[in-house]
């Protein structure tokens, strides 16, 4: 008997408001290994490609791919029906009737993942699917730690500007020392997450920016790899410099003081065998 997950969707379970999901009426859907989800904003050109190095990267592995569309404003939303006509039974798309940002993009789509763990990649194709073939059957396929909620791409080179690489430095550099989270490159999109501590975490704006910080405060275990990152398909970056410094220093005191009231690690006890029930 397959293991099956509820598929809900709705207003009354909505982590905000403005989200609608198309297939949103699905029956339950049978649990699979992997998830992998895309957020996209205006990615026209970059979509089908995308999707289909993504199939032939995990080719033998039981998965689905769930793509959450940011209310674009291009061919977006035309190319991902065609991308889910041509593989019904692999594909989901959701769609925002507002703009809402990544980090709901992801909670969006986390709501209907069924897979065990959750492949977050870029809707850029800077983030290549090889690598999530290659940290599969590396790590999560083994599944040696139970503990581990969190693989995070370390990228080992990249196509930035020399300013962009500098100003990711210097934001690596100052979120490390503030929160400790054992991630050296959270600006990198790639990252695999047990869903279990996926579903553990809190939604806010910009959640994204500090995943292995909030893995690790719910009691998980972080843990990086080296990945490729490419050159964008297609279009332009949709990142600005001083709006996302200023959120982001705003975000990161947000996320000084989650870690300090909560603490890391406290979540452990829970499964902790020697804790009292």
């Amino acid at each position: 008997m397959l293991d099956v997950l509820p598929f809900r969707s709705g207003a009354a379970n909505a982590p905000f408001t403005g989200t609608a999901a198309l297939g949103s009426d699905l029956p339950p859907q049978p649990r699979r290994a992997l998830t992998v989800l895309i957020p996209f904003f205006n990615e026209a050109g970059n979509i089908q490609p995308l999707i289909d190095e993504v199939h032939t990267a995990l080719n033998g592995v039981d998965y689905e791919i769930v793509c959450v569309n940011d209310c674009s404003s291009d061919a977006t939303a035309a190319e991902l029906v065609i991308a889910q006509a041509a593989n019904p039974q692999r594909i989901k798309v959701l769609t925002h009737v507002k703009r809402r940002g990544k980090s709901a993009a992801l909670f969006t789509g986390l709501r209907s993942c069924v897979g065990d763990w959750v492949q977050l990649l870029d809707g850029d194709g800077q983030n290549d699917p090889a690598d999530a073939r290659r940290i599969w059957d590396l790590v999560a396929a083994k599944d040696e730690n139970p503990a581990l909620g969190i693989i995070c791409g370390r990228r080992t080179s990249r196509n930035d500007s020399g300013f962009k690489w500098l100003q990711s430095r210097v934001a690596n550099g100052i979120r490390r020392f503030c929160l400790r989270d054992d991630a050296t490159d959270t600006g990198c999109g790639f990252k695999l997450i047990r869903r279990r501590a996926f579903q553990d975490l809190p939604f806010f704006a910009a959640m994204h920016r500090f995943l292995p910080a909030l893995i690790k405060r719910a009691g998980w275990d972080v843990r990086e790899e080296p990945v490729a990152d490419r050159e964008r398909m297609h279009g332009v970056s949709k990142y600005g410099f001083l709006g996302r410094f200023g959120a982001g220093l705003v975000d990161l005191f947000g996320m000084m003081w989650l870690v300090r009231r909560g603490g890391y690690g406290v979540a452990a006890e829970w499964n902790d065998p020697r804790a009292s029930r």
